[in-house]
């Protein structure tokens, strides 16, 4: 697959549409912390250069070309959605409620938006459309995926000083070797997302075992 391209946009700027905002989330995968979004309306006439899919990236690259979006772009906005959200609605629907959040809190209104994946978030202020891959074929949901990914990697080296010993400075919350070592170690925190199957399973073989997690 090439690089993103702004097509979508322009086909959408041609019909009238011309604020048009590029949505994606980062950290569905996660076993702790929220899930972000980011939104972000670009200029067509001022595109940044680089732009990608965050995962294609080093993370020196996405906080240049996060930068770059801030500095350039008509209007940016990052909306969470926490870990209790996630463990009430599930992920996909803590997903939706913060791609709500984050369209509505760009300073531009939209008159369009494109989504990253398979779902328009219903009660969207603004028409919609899906697209699946959409962070490697769309430089606006590019942009959208750069920015999420960089503020939800900073929100969790921010909380590592607060639950230390985990490592979510380095693994961001996502099931690696270090992170499963250290639930078997300390037990969840309250980052952890006690709906997902790995942290449940953990919780239940505590209790069982007469040996409760305090700092569930």
């Amino acid at each position: 697959m090439g690089a993103p391209t702004y097509d979508n946009e322009r086909a959408l700027i041609a019909e009238g549409r011309r604020m048009v905002a590029g949505v994606d989330e980062v950290g569905r995968g996660p076993l702790a912390g929220p899930v972000g979004v980011g939104a972000v309306i670009l200029d067509p006439d001022d595109l940044p250069d680089g732009l990608d899919d965050s995962k294609a990236l080093s993370a020196a690259r996405r906080e240049v070309l996060a930068e770059a979006v801030y500095a350039r772009a008509i209007a940016v906005s990052l909306a969470f959605a926490s870990v209790e959200e996630i463990d009430r609605f599930n992920i996909r629907g803590a997903t939706l409620l913060a791609m709500r959040r984050a369209v509505a809190a760009l300073s531009v209104k939209p008159d369009y938006a494109v989504i990253d994946g398979r779902d328009a978030p219903p009660g969207l202020l603004c028409p919609a459309r899906p697209i699946i891959g959409g962070d490697g074929l769309s430089l606006s949901i590019a942009a959208a995926s750069i920015v999420a990914k960089v503020a939800r990697d900073a929100l969790m080296a921010r909380l590592d000083a607060v639950h230390p010993g985990y490592g979510f400075a380095r693994h961001a919350g996502y099931p690696t070797r270090e992170h499963a070592a250290a639930l078997t170690r300390l037990g969840p925190c309250p980052l952890h997302r006690r709906s997902f199957k790995p942290i449940a399973l953990l919780a239940c073989d505590s209790a069982l075992a007469g040996d409760p997690v305090t700092n569930l």
